[in-house]
């Protein structure tokens, strides 16, 4: 009897405790953002500021799916505790954000706090944490008045029990999400400033170029936070590579015409966009207006590390293939699949077929994306400067795991790149990464 009244009563402290953290993180989350904002008039000069806000913070690319009417999520997110999609973010009261107030916005955008819960970070409010309050009244003004209502439900997230408990996220977004802050300049310079406050704001490009710690915050949340700041990771199965200037597989030879037309067009003479990057470009920064470009590029060439060593071509390979010694390891592989487009010199065809010398994806520190790249093949994006559209086959059916290893090696040391090699064992593990669709033959 005695031990069954310790139980009890250990059962009951331990449901006691439990609702006791549920009902602090319940009034943290309704606390989180409480200050009320006053919401301005919805003049077209506004809604117009907030399709361009929208289109900066890359929106459509999550929350617009094929099939689907614009806004209505559905898009599917793997994360490692199952799988989260994207909602439905038009002014529909039901389904999407139609009841939200201003401040109701403010709190899911820049604080993480929809309606009482926080939101997985999936949703990267810790970048969007820095966004300028005029600039967050003229989004919520663009999806209140511009974006077309839809009653289009919901999916439900594939998150087992009790991982689907939101509660815990309300200490991670504590401890891991940067207080929420409109943007301030500090010593920048006006055009670097400009540039800072996309990077680190709507832009988000850390939330894939910046690598994560084991609790999935990234390491470097701004410049200030240390050297892990933009200096690539793998994401989505994909290397994204260093945006700093720090040498092989960084911008160490891009000048900022060179970063400002790989945003807008999605390439330049160093590299043609993939992966994950073609949507940012097709739906995000393609749009950018000069000045926005141009700022971006001005502070990503800022970020310059010390003892830079920059690419420097090197003939010896160009001329073995010209006299037809393919006795380097890949060298016959290279010149049977990929010499006709990227030619034996490695210099590709500007802004058609990317040069492979002097690329920073092929001199990255991980093989990954060259790899995927060549077992999957790759489709430029269609952008309003760039509307042809070329593709690279994929080889996943053609070349086994060894072939891909030897021909990614060769690639990665030829022509004065200075990457590591790949093994056949890497490629096989991510062969099965290849989407189904692309390994058969064309």
């Amino acid at each position: 009897m005695r031990l069954k009244s310790i139980i009890l009563f250990v059962a009951a402290g331990g449901a006691a405790c439990f609702l006791g953290v549920l009902a602090i993180s319940t009034i943290l989350d309704t606390a989180a953002g409480a200050q009320r904002l006053a919401e301005p008039e919805a003049t077209p000069a506004l809604i117009v500021r907030g399709e361009y806000l929208a289109k900066l913070g890359d929106c459509a690319a999550c929350h617009s799916v094929l099939g689907r009417p614009a806004f209505t999520g559905g898009l599917r997110m793997n994360t490692p505790i199952g799988a989260i999609y994207t909602t439905n973010i038009t002014p529909d009261p039901k389904y999407g954000i139609g009841s939200f107030s201003l401040t109701d916005f403010d709190r899911a955008l820049r604080f993480g706090v929809s309606k009482g819960h926080t939101l997985y970070p999936a949703m990267p409010y810790p970048s969007y944490s820095n966004t300028k309050l005029d600039d967050v009244a003229a989004l919520y003004a663009y999806f209140k008045h511009g974006v077309t209502a839809s009653a289009t439900p919901n999916a439900t997230n594939e998150i087992p029990f009790p991982l689907s408990m939101r509660w815990p996220l309300t200490f991670w977004r504590l401890l891991f999400s940067p207080h929420a802050t409109p943007f301030k300049p500090g010593s920048l310079e006006p055009l670097e400033a400009r540039g800072a406050y996309f990077v680190d704001g709507l832009g988000h490009c850390g939330e894939c170029h910046t690598a994560r710690a084991l609790t999935m915050q990234v390491k470097a949340q701004t410049r200030q936070d240390g050297t892990a700041y933009l200096s690539g990771a793998v994401i989505d199965n994909y290397f994204a590579p260093s945006l700093r200037t720090s040498g092989a597989g960084s911008l160490a030879n891009w000048d900022t015409k060179d970063i400002a037309d790989f945003l807008r067009m999605g390439a330049n003479k160093y590299g043609i966009v993939f992966g994950s990057m073609t949507d940012v470009v097709t739906h995000s920064t393609q749009f950018m207006t000069d000045e926005d470009a141009l700022a971006t590029a001005t502070y990503l060439k800022s970020i310059a590390d010390p003892q830079i060593s920059a690419f420097a071509y090197n003939d010896a390979e160009h001329l073995a293939l010209k006299k037809g010694d393919t006795s380097k390891t890949g060298s016959l592989l290279y010149v049977d699949n990929c010499a006709a487009c990227h030619r034996p010199d490695g210099h590709g065809y500007d802004r058609v077929f990317p040069a492979l010398a002097g690329n920073p994806v092929v001199m990255a520190p991980d093989a990954t994306s060259l790899a995927l790249i060549v077992l999957g093949g790759s489709l430029t994006p269609k952008t309003n400067k760039t509307p042809a559209q070329f593709a690279m086959p994929a080889f996943a059916w053609r070349l086994d795991d060894q072939e891909v290893a030897d021909v990614v090696t060769f690639i990665r040391d030829s022509w004065g790149n200075q990457g590591k090699p790949i093994t056949a064992s890497e490629v096989t593990k991510l062969r099965k990464a290849v989407q189904p669709y692309k390994q058969g033959a064309p």
